[in-house]
């Protein structure tokens, strides 16, 4: 994954440049949180249920505010603490998700959707 916006792709196939920003194992998971739960606070994200390391939940919101898929904004000055929600452009990652979705429950019984029973 690329660590800046400005990184020189390492070829011109969309599907590479997509996967330097978010194909890791982690990113999409923030923007899947961060997609149907709305804005939230670090220590939310921290508690999703797949347990991501605190250090790297922190390198990811860094990496995707960089290349402009998640914002933030101060909600307390002491201590410094941020709420982080999706950019129009992270909101564009909702077909995506929803295909990943799709696949899994057809390919991976005992998988659901997320907020489904």
């Amino acid at each position: 994954m690329s660590s800046t916006r400005n990184a020189a792709p390492r070829s011109d196939c969309a599907i590479a440049g997509t996967l330097d920003l978010v194909g890791d194992r982690w990113s999409l998971l923030i923007v899947r949180d961060l997609l149907f739960r709305g804005e939230l606070r670090f220590a939310d994200l921290a508690a999703a249920a797949e347990a991501m390391p605190t250090n790297t939940l922190a390198d990811r919101l860094r990496r995707l505010e960089e290349c402009g898929i998640v914002a933030r904004h101060l909600y307390s000055e002491r201590p410094r603490r941020y709420e982080y929600h999706l950019t129009e452009r992270g909101r564009e990652l909702a077909p995506v998700l929803d295909s990943i979705a799709t696949w899994g429950i057809t390919h991976l019984p005992g998988t659901r959707r997320l907020g489904a029973r």
